[in-house]
């Protein structure tokens, strides 16, 4: 009996220690509209390629994109430990109709509450629902959320964006208003950002985000992960072809506050020459101190 009582202390010890460095595995995941032209690239086709990518990697949260409300539905029946979050860029609503693109936040179930959420649109008017901004060619938003981590009990924000693929001042602007409005919300807080940024690392955008002489800047997880990056240096594939890679890193997980990298992926899974989406997935393990 004294041995346990002497033991117990020692356990709990190392019970706690182990439950406060549990990693939060992020990953960000155009996941390709549903276009029928597309052909055999048709989401029907590719929905169980996702799937499997998903399942295998095991994220905790995924920020995707160009998502379908159809899409995160039946993303969630083949893997129902996921649950969503997010509005339609075009309406605002969660039943958008015709059905449109999502910047949706996906997160487990079983690991996170979510404690609150918004979207705001990347224009001159952000609460304006629907809204374009600058030279931008489509309504474009940013979804955000606020969980508590069920296992370490630290809270955190999640952030998740497209960028516009056409107008070059609409992503600069983007990347400064996003800057602002993360700052604004959380403070001092933990934050991750997840997107599709449609600009690579030597444009505007990018070194408006980076730029470490802002007080609002982030960090790019890939340069401050602990192991060396594993994978391609790519993320957008260019009509799913194989390999799919090349100096088009264009996806992002961005970090600041506290939070640690202890490793980095760009993932180019395929089956038979095929990719899941025309972009490639982004992982990053993170601790959040």
């Amino acid at each position: 009996m004294i041995r346990t009582l002497l033991f117990l202390p020692f356990f709990l010890f190392a019970l706690s220690a182990s439950t406060q460095s549990d990693p939060i595995v992020v990953m960000t995941y155009n996941i390709r509209l549903p276009v029928e032209s597309d052909g055999i690239n048709y989401w029907d086709n590719r929905r169980p390629l996702v799937a499997s990518m998903i399942r295998y990697h095991e994220p905790d949260i995924i920020g995707v994109q160009e998502a379908f409300r159809r899409q995160l539905d039946e993303v969630v029946i083949d893997l129902p430990e996921y649950a969503w979050f997010g509005v339609c860029r075009t309406d605002g609503t969660i039943h958008p109709s015709p059905d449109g693109e999502f910047s949706a936040i996906l997160y487990r179930k079983d690991r996170f509450d979510r404690l609150d959420g918004n979207t705001f649109w990347l224009s001159a008017t952000p609460e304006v629902v629907g809204s374009k901004g600058w030279d931008a060619a489509l309504p474009r938003i940013v979804t955000w959320a606020k969980f508590a981590d069920k296992k370490t009990g630290k809270i955190f924000f999640q952030f998740n964006t497209h960028f516009d693929h056409m107008g070059e001042k609409a992503r600069a602007e983007s990347a400064k208003l996003l800057l602002v409005r993360i700052q604004s919300i959380t403070g001092d807080s933990p934050v991750v950002l997840t997107g599709d940024f449609n600009s690579i690392e030597t444009s505007l955008p990018y070194q408006i985000i980076t730029d470490t002489l802002s007080s609002y800047y982030m960090t790019d997880a890939k340069f401050v992960s602990t192991k060396p990056h594993h994978g391609p240096s790519g993320t957008f594939s260019g009509n799913f072809q194989i390999p799919g890679v090349g100096d088009n890193r264009i996806d992002f997980i961005f970090i600041r506050n506290n939070i640690s990298v202890q490793k980095h992926a760009i993932l180019s899974d395929s089956w038979d020459g095929r990719l899941p989406s025309d972009h490639l997935p982004v992982l990053a393990e993170l601790k959040i101190r």
